[in-house]
């Protein structure tokens, strides 16, 4: 059995695909969905369209050699998604602050997972198994995902949209480095096999 690593760089991040290669097989243990580093301010969130508070992944940003398909040949839909959340700047207050991170797909409706709560800078990393989070079932995984939403929130629950807090200066502005790799099922995140992605941060949300 051979083992290869093919990388593509993209405009906002770069991406990774393992392949194994046999006789009569061709499978992939893991993709990197995206990976994007941005700067966040209450002007961005207030104008956001057609969402507030959306920070909108598309295009080149997410993988474009992405699968369409994510049931078969390889079953990612079954599989985990491994959520690496970098806060590089954030204000002051050591507030609660979270991202819903949702899939847009080409057929069906959109679901979300999202990262752990955070009060600090630092590196948060988290294994979610896809069928756990919310409207998970919703999208046609047959069909592939158009693009990702990722929504700043204030960690309370339920809508909590940053952007209407009346202290959001406590959320803004913020530097973030998002990215999430798609795990095949049976398989288990290696992050040798991502560029440039120190293994710095523990799985639980603590940096």
């Amino acid at each position: 059995m051979i083992q290869m690593k093919l990388f593509r760089s993209a405009r906002l991040g770069v991406f990774s695909l393992l392949v194994i290669v046999a006789p009569s097989m061709s499978y992939a243990a893991q993709f990197v969905l995206f990976d994007v580093t941005f700067t966040f301010t209450k002007m961005d969130a207030d104008n956001a369209t057609p969402n507030k508070s959306h920070y909108y992944v598309t295009g080149a940003a997410v993988n474009p050699d992405r699968p369409t398909n994510w049931v078969t040949p390889v079953d990612y839909r079954n599989g985990t998604v491994h959520i690496r959340t970098e806060v590089i700047e954030k204000p002051a207050g050591s507030e609660n602050t979270t991202w819903t991170l949702c899939y847009i797909p080409n057929q069906g409706r959109y679901g979300c997972t999202g990262t752990p709560i955070y009060r600090e800078k630092g590196v948060y990393e988290q294994d979610v198994p896809m069928t756990s989070w919310w409207n998970n079932e919703r999208p046609d995984w047959t069909a592939g995902i158009k693009q990702m939403d990722l929504v700043i929130k204030d960690g309370t629950g339920g809508s909590g949209f940053a952007h209407l807090r009346p202290d959001a200066e406590k959320f803004f502005p913020t530097k973030m480095r998002i990215t999430m790799i798609q795990v095949s099922a049976g398989s288990t995140y290696d992050p040798s096999l991502v560029p440039n992605i120190p293994a710095t941060g523990k799985a639980g949300g603590k940096p």
